[in-house]
This record gives C-alpha cells, structure tokens and sequence, in this order.
C-alpha cells in the first residue's frame, strides 16, 4: 500500500467507532438514561452528551482523510489503479454506516437508503466488469457530486442527532431533520443519473472492445 492508501485505511477503521458510539446508547439504555429511577441505585447513568464531540471527531477526522489521501495520491504522484477502487470503496462503506446510523434513528428514510444501496452495489458490479476489461474505473464527476451531497445530509443528519442528544430545542432538530431529508433525497437523484452516467461508461467500453 502506498501512504495514501494507508490514510484511506484511517477512513475504514473509523466507521465501526462511529457505528459503535453512535449506537451505544440503544445497546445499553438503562445506562445512558438522563434521569435514573429510583430503584435503580446501582445502574451508572452517564448520559448522551458525551457522545456529540466524539462523533464530531469522528465523523469530520474521516472526511479530512478523505480530503488527504487525494492530496497525498497526487503530490507523491502515488495515483494508481488499486487507489482509484480503494479510495470510492472506503467512501461507499463510511457512508452506508454513517445512513445506518441516521436511519435507526429515524432521520433519514430507509427507502431512499435502500436506493443509495442499490446503486452502489450496481457501481460496484460495473467497476467489477471494467475491471475484467482491464480497466480501473475510478470516481467519475457524477459520482464526486454524489459523494459531497452524501456528506451535506450526513452532517445535517449529525447536527440533529447532535441538538437531541444535547437536549435542545425540537424546534432546531426538526430543522435539520427536514433539511437532512431533503438534502439526502437530492443527493439520491445525483446518485442515480450519475449511475446512467456509469453504465453509459460501460456500454461504450464494451463497443470498442467487440
């Protein structure tokens, strides 16, 4: 692996700490109750805000690493065809954790998850096929823009999980939860044409190589 290979790695180990914090609090209830009852004197309850700043960290650690391996990939002129599969792949993975996430919690919509599903799974058979083609097919421009509106509703999907586990006005999470929702039902749309964009890709590689 070359360094930035090594840093897109970060981005992998990363996402089960996000899945595991996030989740904590409905792995163990009892525990991260606000207001303990009263027989139950010997359950530590330690509460939820813990968890904001270290999803913070997590999640924006992630995305700075994203920003990095790019970087370093071009600077040490380390660009190669296992980097341009790694890269998208590790991409895809945070972010289906990240919508999992959002999804239990009821923020994002399961059917447009499961239309984000699809579609990479589909990315995933054609960048398979090109690759039996001898061709590595890397992020297209489509796909770029789809992995940056991903990003905007992961963030606003956070901000309100954040202000609930905060305890702040409902009036402020409601904001961010339509906002997330629309924000994630755009990037669907992007996903999908940029998906045709893909397949479009293939076809025209399949004509020159018959």
């Amino acid at each position: 692996m070359t360094l930035a290979d090594k840093v897109t790695s970060i981005r992998l180990l990363l996402a089960p700490f996000f899945f595991i914090i996030y989740l904590l609090p409905r792995f163990f209830p009892s525990a991260f109750a606000v207001i303990p009852p009263p027989d139950a004197e010997s359950i530590n309850f330690i509460g939820v805000a813990w968890t904001v700043p270290v999803l913070w960290v997590l999640f924006l650690g992630s995305e700075f690493t994203d920003l990095l391996d790019g970087y370093i990939a071009r600077k040490r002129g380390e660009v190669s065809d296992f980097g341009k599969l790694y890269d998208p792949f590790a991409d895809t993975l945070t972010q289906l954790t990240y919508f999992l996430c959002f999804v239990i919690d009821g923020i994002l919509s399961p059917i447009l998850f499961l239309a984000v599903i699809y579609r990479e799974f589909s990315i995933l058979l054609i960048r398979n096929l090109m690759l039996k083609k001898g061709i590595a097919l890397g992020a297209r421009m489509g796909g770029k823009i789809k992995t940056v509106t991903y990003i905007a509703a992961a963030g606003l999907a956070l901000l309100a999980a954040s202000v609930s586990r905060l305890g702040l006005s409902d009036h402020y999470y409601r904001i961010f939860v339509i906002a997330a929702a629309v924000v994630f039902a755009v990037s669907v749309v992007i996903a999908v044409i940029s998906l045709f964009d893909y397949i479009s890709v293939y076809n025209k590689t399949a004509g020159s190589k018959n």
